[in-house]
C-alpha cells in the first residue's frame, strides 16, 4: 500500500532502488564522498529526490557528515542537484 500524498514527500526508505542508484550516481558531485543511505521521492512535474547521505571529503584524516541532497529529475530535461544540507 502506498501512503505517499500526492505532491508530498513519500517516507524514507534505507532500500535504494537501482534507478535511484544510477541517478544518484549520476548526478553526484566530486571531491567528496557521498554514500547514500536512504532516500525520499516527491512525484511532481517530474520526481524529486531526497538522499540522506553520509558525506567525507576525499582526503586523510577529514570528518564524516550527514547531509541531505536534493536531486531534482524534471520530465524534459536532466536530472540536477538542486542542494547540498549539512543536517
Amino acid at each position: 500500500m502506498n501512503t505517499q500524498i500526492l505532491g508530498g514527500w513519500s517516507p524514507y526508505s534505507t532500500t535504494i532502488s537501482q534507478e535511484e542508484a544510477d541517478l544518484f550516481n549520476k548526478v553526484k558531485p566530486i571531491g567528496v564522498q557521498y554514500t547514500p543511505l536512504a532516500v525520499s521521492t516527491q512525484v511532481v512535474e517530474g520526481k524529486k529526490y531526497l538522499f540522506f547521505c553520509n558525506a567525507q571529503a576525499v582526503y586523510p584524516r577529514t570528518s564524516n557528515d550527514a547531509v541531505i541532497m536534493e536531486i531534482d529529475h524534471p520530465v524534459k530535461g536532466e536530472p540536477h542537484i538542486v542542494s547540498i544540507t549539512k543536517t
